[in-house]
């Protein structure tokens, strides 16, 4: 019932937080996206001293139940293992535990987080980790599903869904998520919970402090027959059959030993009362190492015999499968599939077009000497101190202008550019949904009197030098009224009208870098972005 209990809970949590990096539409993050404040990590940089002593409490009543419940990663390796598992079962074995390995991987994350050499840090952070794994790889697949639904309802004069975008804001970060997927569904697939015991810093902080908990699985050697049915099942390989010991500081508290323990030997409860020694008891413990030995023996003569049938089927299965012809029909439903899928693509990729004639050329991001950091973040030095780059901003942003960074030392965290929107005033949403504190929760009023930046005219990209037309959109589209038109020369009135910036009430939104129709550079983009924001 307890393993039943735990997997319910674990898929719950799972899906919810995958959800909040796969939606959109940015409507769960009302109801769900507390499950990411209670991360230990987020938390912590997040100085939410209520979610960290709770999650403390909860490892000190019941083991390493975050782990195996609230952890989307550890969830995920969960979910990888048992796939393995599919394949070959009873595949755990026990080992020792590697302290060196484990405390050394812990200090190097401490000392990546003093000294601000976040890349580091935010490659062993759990929840980051997955957050990239959710938004770079599964956020992709989630959305060309829904481009071919609504390609498909179009054709049923139904709108009930919408294409959306779909493309790689950072090819670092994609490259980076994509490797940790390859190297943690490995671990998971052969070894279980590899990562979790040897390079995970929560993982080891919870393992610590999950030895003094009240709650563990317990062994009964008056009941166990030694067969080691629970070690080879333990994908935290923290159980020794022979001296019948578990490691809880790799337990994660996963119940799977207790629900494979046909002797029912194995329960999770209060450490037993102390007992004096007695002849009684030392005669039993004589005992127990006959019947173990004679029941191993039974166990591995069975186990042979299992193993035995079991490969022969197994061959006998892949030899049908061989000589058994392909399904047409799966064959024609893939190949379908298919065909929907990329003319979904590329019907919500189609380029826009100047009244139907001219394809419009993309922008290219410019090279800006400050990055523009979102608003609510307060300054440059704060977003990187509290940031993890689990990019849970980025998949929220409504309108395409956060990005991860591939600079070095803020390689992976959020910064903003205006080549598929810009930041309207109105918009709060990367503010809500930070767990960290990297970006401050922020009204539409605090937003829209915040500078992150101001705008920069380039007169050579201008179309009205390039092209001798009249222009003036930036001024128009100017939500604080900071770009106002004048005349290119001002002494001759029938001069054409230039922009001209009045950096003191510029906010740095990027309206005016977005919409003008230089291509493939802006004549207005922010050079400078600001390391602390000012209010206007």
């Amino acid at each position: 019932m307890l393993r039943k209990i735990r997997i319910a809970a674990a898929a719950v949590f799972f899906t919810m937080i995958t959800l909040l990096f796969l939606d959109f539409t940015g409507t769960l993050h009302a109801w769900f996206g507390w499950m990411a404040r209670v991360q230990l990590l987020p938390a912590v940089l997040a100085v939410n001293v209520a979610v960290v002593a709770a999650l403390l409490v909860l490892t000190l009543l019941f083991g390493r139940v975050y782990c195996s419940v609230i952890c989307p990663l550890g969830v995920f390796q969960d979910v990888a293992s048992w796939a393995g598992g599919k394949r070959r079962k009873n595949r755990f074995t026990y080992s020792r535990a590697l302290p060196w390995l484990r405390y050394g991987m812990l200090a190097l994350f401490v000392a990546a987080m003093v000294a601000h050499i976040k890349p580091v840090a935010e490659l062993l952070a759990p929840y980051s980790a997955y957050g990239r794994i959710a938004s770079n790889l599964f956020a992709p697949l989630y959305r060309w599903g829904n481009n071919l639904l609504a390609y498909a309802a179009e054709r049923i004069d139904s709108y009930a869904f919408y294409t959306v975008d779909v493309w790689v804001k950072s090819g670092v970060t994609f490259a980076v998520a994509a490797a940790t997927f390859a190297v943690l569904a490995v671990l998971a697939w052969r070894n279980g919970r590899t990562y979790c015991n040897t390079v995970c810093p929560v993982g080891t902080i919870l393992g610590f402090v999950s030895r003094f908990a009240v709650f563990k699985p317990r062994i009964d050697t008056s009941k166990c027959n030694g067969c080691g049915l629970c070690a080879r099942n333990c994908k935290a390989s923290c159980i020794d059959a022979k001296s019948h010991e578990i490691d809880y500081s790799r337990c994660v508290a996963c119940m799977d030993c207790i629900g494979k323990c046909r002797q029912h030997a194995i329960a999770f409860s209060r450490k037993p009362a102390a007992k004096p020694a007695s002849e009684t008891s030392a005669s039993a413990a004589a005992e127990t190492p006959a019947k173990t030995d004679r029941g191993v023996a039974a166990e591995s003569s069975s186990k042979a015999d299992r193993d035995v049938a079991a490969e022969s089927s197994s061959k006998a299965e892949r030899v049908v499968a061989a000589d058994r012809p392909a399904d047409p029909s799966r064959r024609k439903f893939l190949t379908i599939a298919g065909v929907l899928a990329y003319t979904a693509t590329v019907k919500a990729q189609e380029k826009k077009v100047d009244g139907g004639l001219a394809l419009i050329e993309d922008k290219k991001v410019p090279d800006r000497a400050v990055p523009i950091t979102p608003p609510g973040s307060l300054a440059a030095r704060n977003l990187t101190a509290h940031c993890t780059g689990c990019q849970l901003c980025v998949v929220a942003c409504p309108n395409q202008v956060l990005r991860p960074s591939g600079k070095l030392m803020t390689l992976m965290q959020p910064e903003m550019s205006y080549e598929r929107g810009y930041c309207r005033p109105e918009c709060t949403k990367c503010s809500e949904v930070c767990p960290t504190g990297a970006i401050r929760p922020i009204t539409a009023a605090e937003k829209s009197a915040t500078q992150i930046g101001h705008a920069v005219w380039i007169a050579d990209n201008c179309v009205v030098n390039t092209d001798g037309v009249d222009c003036g959109n930036c001024a128009r589209h100017c939500p604080t009224g900071a770009i106002h038109m004048v005349h290119k020369d001002p002494d001759n009135p029938d001069s054409p009208l230039i922009p001209a910036v009045n950096e003191e009430r510029c906010i740095g939104c990027g309206a005016c870098e977005n919409l003008c129709p230089s291509r493939p550079f802006s004549a207005i983009y922010y050079v400078e972005g600001h390391l602390r924001h000012r209010t206007v």
